[in-house]
């Protein structure tokens, strides 16, 4: 029999794609999910993709009744990897008690139900806002550079989901994390049934960007153009939402292999910077869409620059993010081209 994941936010962006690379890896998934930021037209595209639906319940992980209720139906889950979380820098500065309550709640939740299992395996989406603004010399950024106060809610939230695992892993002789540092993830499934798809107004880059393209949207808004980097504009590490996935299952293949420490840390990156006019303007070439945009006054929480040094999770893993910069803006605007009937 095979084993089971559950998967917390199974309808958001990241977690409907390694839904799809856990089973084609072999494993039996349960998802869980309330829509808060996505919408159960997701699942179809999971199931379009894998041929069958998914086992699925509709619960909110920051309410333990409504949560208790997947492991009630489930009992045979092996491990977890948690993906429910509120995400957007800039909208936690302006709802920080919001993010409080989502990010730590459901986190606190799902360490409870499983501190009682046989299996208390959990990967958890952390990310590369807990290294704060990088220090002079110290980029691609490693595992071992030193976390920085958080320049936003949303990166608070993160360092104490963390640290709360770290507790954990201490008291608790059974649970086992893998703790897993995203850059940016962008992209969509290559056959365009599932992707990035954000409720309201987006709040990260690419999908503002392939809005803008299908004409949504008059103009894309750069924040900032005078910051410390070549062309002034910020500089991050964009990972293709397939390679991240994949890595996700590389994590639970070592988890319940009985590989590795009883808590581990890996960055997912691609190890190279990028700026966001330089995104931009790779858009537009591999699209051949002209895209108007203007610059807007700098973003409160914004980093400057940082992007990865995914070494470790390269050898250990044995997980690299090699998809080309052009191919997954391509699949983000073949993705968009779907949804708006283009």
């Amino acid at each position: 029999m095979s084993n089971r994941v559950l998967v917390t936010g199974a309808a958001g962006y990241i977690g409907s794609h390694t839904v799809v690379e856990l089973v084609k890896a072999g494993y039996e998934v349960v998802g869980v999910d309330d829509f808060a930021n996505s919408t159960p037209d997701v699942l179809k595209g999971i199931s379009s993709i894998l041929g069958f639906e998914i086992p699925f319940v509709e619960a909110d992980c920051s309410d333990m009744s409504s949560f208790s209720r997947v492991f009630e139906a489930y009992p045979d889950i092996d491990a977890a990897i948690h993906f429910a979380a509120f995400k957007a820098v800039g909208e936690s500065v302006l709802k920080p008690v919001e993010y409080f309550r989502n990010n730590l709640m459901s986190l606190v939740n799902l360490i409870d139900l499983m501190r009682s299992r046989e299996s208390g395996n959990i990967v958890f989406s952390s990310s590369c806002t807990v290294y704060g603004e990088p220090d002079e010399g110290a980029l691609p950024i490693s595992e071992t550079a030193r976390t920085k106060p958080a320049l936003s809610p949303y990166g608070r939230t993160k360092q104490m989901c963390e640290d709360m695992l770290k507790d954990s892993v201490r008291a608790y002789g059974n649970i086992k994390v893998t703790a897993l540092r995203y850059f940016n993830p962008i992209g969509a499934h290559p056959s365009a049934l599932i992707g990035e798809l954000p409720v309201g107004v987006p709040q990260n880059l690419v999908p503002y960007i392939t809005q803008t393209a299908a004409g949504l949207r008059k103009e894309l808004s750069i924040f900032g153009d005078d910051y410390d980097t070549p062309d002034g504009t910020c500089i991050r590490d964009y990972i293709y939402v397939c390679d991240l996935a994949k890595a996700h299952v590389r994590a639970v293949d070592r988890m319940l292999g009985a590989d590795g420490e009883r808590y581990e840390l890996f960055n997912l990156g691609t190890g190279t910077g990028v700026s966001v006019l330089e995104l931009v303007n790779e858009f537009k070439r591999v699209t051949g869409v002209d895209l108007p945009y203007k610059f807007a006054p700098r973003r409160e929480g914004d980093i400057v620059k940082v992007w990865a040094d995914a070494s470790k999770a390269n050898k250990i893993l044995g997980w690299k993010a090699d998809t080309p910069l052009g191919d997954v803006l391509l699949s983000a605007w073949n993705w968009e081209k779907k949804i708006r009937n283009l």
